[in-house]
């Protein structure tokens, strides 16, 4: 039976991979489970997995310090955010990833992929992974976020955000200490938010995942997002539930 370590800081996200895997590949053992690239290498020392899922961004070491060293002993899948990255390390055919949120067809390409690869020796990806540390140097989501309040300018962190909402021209920035609204759209609004740290779960809706308390569901079956801090709840549309089915 083939076995497998899992390294993600996020544990929604780690749930839902776990989860997808597990109805792709139901022979797979999970045999780990890692929230920081230390972890990963120590619970992989100890396993000893035949695959390992590397978030390219973690805390203390990121996925590719960590593939570094279990590359030469295991098969590595990348599971990243960062669409350009994925691509590259696809494109030099040494290497295999899963795009957030992992996706049931998706994953299941990458099963039969792997199945094919178990019975090989794992590649070199020295090369490949210099390549990717490149690439991912000075790159990153943005962090902070200049808005509005009445007359006044104020700056956000990014990481004090727990909710957007689409609001007439606006985009209303919601925290645990109060509202403001900026200009800038929902879409491209997303597309520079870090995809490990926020999901977009409405057309006009993005939630932090850390601000997140747990998730109902309505009268209908939908999912509903009741947050930690906030009394109001979230609704999540029929585009994106996807994302909580495993949960």
């Amino acid at each position: 039976m083939p076995t497998a370590l899992i390294a993600e800081d996020e544990p929604m996200m780690l749930a839902l991979l776990k989860a997808r895997l597990t109805a792709a590949w139901p022979e797979l053992e999970i045999v780990a489970e890692a929230g920081n690239g230390e972890e990963a290498l120590a619970l992989a020392s100890a396993k000893q997995p035949d695959i390992a899922f590397l978030d390219i961004r973690m805390p203390l070491r990121s996925g590719i310090d960590v593939a570094r060293e279990l590359a030469p002993r295991c098969h590595v899948v990348f599971v990243t955010a960062y669409d350009e990255y994925a691509v590259a390390a696809f494109d030099e055919g040494a290497i295999d990833y899963v795009l957030k949120p992992p996706m049931p067809d998706k994953i299941a390409r990458v099963v039969a992929r792997l199945k094919s690869r178990l019975s090989q020796a794992p590649l070199d990806l020295t090369a490949l992974l210099a390549k990717l540390a490149a690439r991912t140097e000075g790159t990153g989501p943005l962090k902070w976020i200049r808005a509005s309040l009445g007359p006044s300018m104020r700056m956000i962190s990014v990481d004090d955000v727990l909710y957007f909402r689409a609001e007439d021209k606006y985009t209303k920035v919601v925290t645990r200490d109060g509202e403001a609204l900026i200009r800038k759209p929902i879409k491209e609004l997303y597309e520079s938010l870090d995809p490990e740290a926020f999901w977009q779960i409405h057309r006009g809706s993005i939630v932090s995942l850390k601000a997140i308390e747990r998730v109902d569901r309505d009268w209908r079956g939908e999912p509903v997002i009741v947050l930690k801090d906030r009394d109001e709840k979230l609704p999540v549309s029929r585009t994106f539930a996807h994302l909580f089915k495993a949960m």
